[in-house]
């Protein structure tokens, strides 16, 4: 598969970041996570401020009124409108554009459901259970104790299922979606990566 693209979604803690890097490094192919949103930003002229604000966040009832009601809105509206589907329109362009430079991982920003056509997909959807994820949290000095690190998996999981459900219409988790799930707390990730490296091999 010489035009493959892996795409990542992940709960949070659950090791999605760790396996896209890991893969891409054992493949010799780049890796995009939070860097698309900056690249979109360059490419557009427009702040990585901006993009950053609407990093794999719904967007607010408000935001998506004055988007609606104000199609060429005034400077005082403007970072509303970019703030929402104008915003997830660039980056989706953006997805387009990486993948077609040839193989790459891609973390989040719906690039599954972005890139559903692309003949060369490989999705995945990394989870763990809450407990195990929470001890991951604590070890990277995210949060100080387990209640803490559970809430904060909770919260950012949440963001991350409105996002996900408002921009593509279909349920952020759910196998069904992808072609890999792994449980991270039951097939470590080296494993996992060695896995999806082997069937590209094949």
């Amino acid at each position: 598969m010489d035009s493959f693209v892996i795409v990542i979604g992940r709960q949070y803690g659950s090791g999605g970041r760790s396996l896209g890097k890991k893969l891409a490094e054992k493949l010799g192919v780049q890796y995009y996570d939070k860097e698309l949103l900056s690249e979109t930003a360059d490419s557009l002229g427009f702040s990585k401020e901006l993009f950053m604000k609407a990093d794999e966040r719904k967007p607010s009832f408000f935001r998506s009124f004055v988007s609606f009601n104000y199609g060429s809105p005034s400077a005082a509206f403007s970072s509303y409108v970019l703030s929402d589907d104008n915003l997830y329109r660039a980056q989706s362009h953006v997805i387009k554009a990486i993948a077609e430079k040839g193989p790459c991982i891609i973390v989040g920003r719906t690039a599954d459901y972005v890139l559903r056509d692309h003949p060369g997909l490989i999705s995945v959807f990394v989870h763990a259970p809450i407990e195990h994820r929470a001890k991951t949290i604590i070890s990277r000095g995210e949060a100080e104790t387990e209640e803490k690190a559970m809430e904060k998996a909770r919260k950012l999981d949440r963001s991350r299922e409105s996002y996900y459900n408002f921009f593509t219409n279909r349920n952020w988790g759910h196998a069904d979606n992808y072609h890999l799930t792994f449980d991270s707390s039951v097939v470590s990730i080296d494993e996992i990566a060695d896995l999806i490296a082997s069937r590209l091999h094949k």
